[in-house]
């Protein structure tokens, strides 16, 4: 599999990494997930402290016990639980952050995280304060780079200028192009790279997914879908699927580096892993699909 850089750090990931978030919370199965992706040639495993209440982050932890080394190991921080309440709020602070670091090395069982990144924030968050804690921590040799994963370009813009990212963790797929007009082109500039989740559109963009088209998705409704689904298939065949050609177009973007679909069975893992080895999207290709898809903007994540 072909390896990107991760901005400018010493991170060379597999083009496909794995966004564990879908494994479930069955040991064996996710255990049994990991250890397939990474025998395939994935190095990139994407969790969180809030998936599964760090469920997750302990399933990771127990997969790549005694591989660590084979691993770039990226979690998340930010979404704080309070023992006794539903759900979690958010906090972004510097005292927050160096505690619930902690808890992730614990869960993980690792000494140290390739990847911290920040899940999420806003233009209130105490921003400077929140770049100290993940420069300490990686003065102190507890993480090795920090990015954040945020869909607010105003965030996005704050981060870029303010500290020492080296990714942007940010939803792009044919149908969420928003991250073309304001965020991709400021990462490609900077040397930062762009780490792209949701690129079959849970869903939506792979071969079963018509049904998945019922709801609609972002601003596209369930016949704009449908009408999309079927031009798409004039660039399937036999050497790239559906699903396959949404992954590619994601890698197209030269700020992207890697791409970290989700996957809950062996199978589509395996279908997703092989879009390493499906032809890359011509530029004819790219423009049919752009040209069939809408470039969406951002209208709300301001």
């Amino acid at each position: 599999m072909k390896k990107n850089r991760i901005g400018q750090s010493e991170l060379y990931a597999g083009e496909i990494g794995l966004g564990c978030m879908s494994l479930g919370t069955e040991e064996a199965h996710a255990v049994t997930l990991i250890h397939e992706a990474l025998e395939r040639g994935v190095n990139f495993l994407d969790t969180s402290d809030l998936y599964d209440a760090g469920r997750n982050e302990e399933l990771v932890g127990k997969a790549i016990k005694g591989r660590r080394e084979d691993v770039i190991l990226a979690t998340k921080v930010g979404n704080r639980r309070i023992p006794g309440q539903e759900g979690w709020v958010w906090d972004a602070s510097k005292a927050y952050i160096l505690s619930a670091v902690k808890e992730s090395l614990r869960r993980l069982g690792t000494d140290y995280i390739d990847l911290y990144q920040l899940h999420g924030g806003t233009l209130d968050d105490p921003i400077d304060e929140t770049i100290e804690a993940f420069e300490q921590l990686k003065r102190e040799g507890v993480i090795r780079y920090y990015g954040i994963s945020s869909i607010r370009p105003n965030v996005i813009r704050e981060y870029v200028k303010r500290s020492g990212i080296v990714s942007v963790m940010n939803q792009y797929s044919i149908v969420d192009r928003r991250a073309e007009e304001e965020v991709l082109p400021l990462l490609q500039n900077k040397g930062i790279s762009a780490i792209a989740r949701g690129p079959v559109a849970s869903g939506v963009l792979a071969e079963s997914g018509a049904a998945k088209t019922a709801k609609g998705y972002l601003d596209y409704q369930q016949e704009e879908l449908l009408a999309l689904r079927e031009k798409l298939h004039t660039l399937t065949g036999p050497t790239r699927s559906m699903s396959q050609t949404a992954i590619r177009f994601s890698l197209a973007q030269p700020s992207v580096a890697v791409v970290i679909p989700g996957a809950s069975s062996s199978a589509q893992l395996i279908h997703n892993i092989e879009a390493a080895d499906a032809p890359q999207l011509t530029e004819d290709e790219i423009r049919l699909i752009t040209s069939a898809s809408r470039a969406n903007t951002y209208q709300q994540h301001r």
